[in-house]
């Protein structure tokens, strides 16, 4: 506990930088969001990405990526289009290659995609409120609630000002995906944090008369081989999917590994000294 300065001065960097990134660079989203359609169809012939961009750039349709779901299937998003608009580009896709094939084809409005933002919202409040007050009830202490809230809305931040920094130097893009690795971060947060409140506690119970500082270290000493094993399993996996996985669930993974890190940091970094720090006022 002796780093906590450092750990403020980290996260205070961490949350600095997600802001200035939100602000000047903003998200890029995906028709999940911002409504739009997707088209994915099966090209034997394994085109290049650039001649398939060319070919909508020639039917006036503003394509927003190309992505491979796997060796011969593509995955295009662009910008909502009319029956006629689409018939001409599975026309102009039959020409460009003949066995193309068609697999699926969704258009998604504007609307959905704000009933979507606002279920997220509501989603995460509705966790936070729950958690503290279950967090705080089974420790008989609000301030161990009060903390773990603190700490998971700390990684959703920065998981959130990560992807505006990935969205503008790499294209990564919010979608449907993404909510779900945020909810899970969510949890992933919570859990680690969870286990050494519990230790303190425990240890609290021995010896009531010991140092709340030394209670946090003798606490995080005893868990955090624990936790760190338990997210190294997590990274290993998270990272094999990054590395070997396809473009469609790359982000996802990327996501999740952002969160898995920040959770396992947070557990022992944000959580324990805003304990600390509530224990401290208290006790002025």
């Amino acid at each position: 506990m002796k780093y906590r300065p450092l750990f403020y001065f980290i996260s205070f960097l961490l949350i600095a930088t997600s802001i200035f990134s939100i602000a000047k660079w903003g998200f890029k989203t995906s028709i999940d969001f911002a409504g739009g359609s997707i088209l994915e169809a099966s090209f034997p012939g394994q085109p290049d990405k650039a001649k398939l961009s060319d070919l909508f750039t020639q039917q006036n349709l503003p394509l927003n990526s190309i992505s491979l779901a796997n060796q011969k299937n593509y995955l295009f998003k662009f910008q909502n289009i009319t029956p006629e608009t689409k018939t001409k580009l599975n026309e102009a896709l039959k020409k460009f290659d003949p066995k193309y094939e068609e697999l699926r084809f969704e258009s998604v409005g504007p609307i959905l995609g704000k009933e979507l933002l606002k279920k997220t919202i509501f989603a995460i409040i509705l966790s936070s409120l729950f958690l503290l007050l279950f967090i705080g009830r089974r420790f008989k202490d609000l301030s161990f609630g009060a903390s773990a809230i603190i700490a998971m809305f700390h990684d959703s931040f920065i998981l959130i000002g990560s992807f505006s920094l990935l969205g503008h130097f790499f294209g990564a893009e919010l979608d449907a995906l993404f909510v779900t690795a945020l909810l899970t971060t969510l949890s992933a947060s919570v859990h680690d944090t969870v286990v050494t409140f519990d230790r303190i506690r425990e240890l609290r119970r021995q010896n009531y008369k010991i140092d709340w500082v030394n209670l946090a270290n003798q606490a995080v000493t005893e868990t955090i081989v624990r936790s760190v094993n338990n997210s190294m399993t997590i990274i290993f996996m998270l990272l094999s999917l990054v590395v070997l996985g396809g473009d469609t669930t790359r982000w996802f993974a990327v996501a999740l590994l952002i969160g898995v890190i920040c959770g396992t940091y947070s557990s022992t970094a944000v959580a324990i000294p805003l304990v600390l720090f509530w224990k401290r006022k208290s006790q002025k």
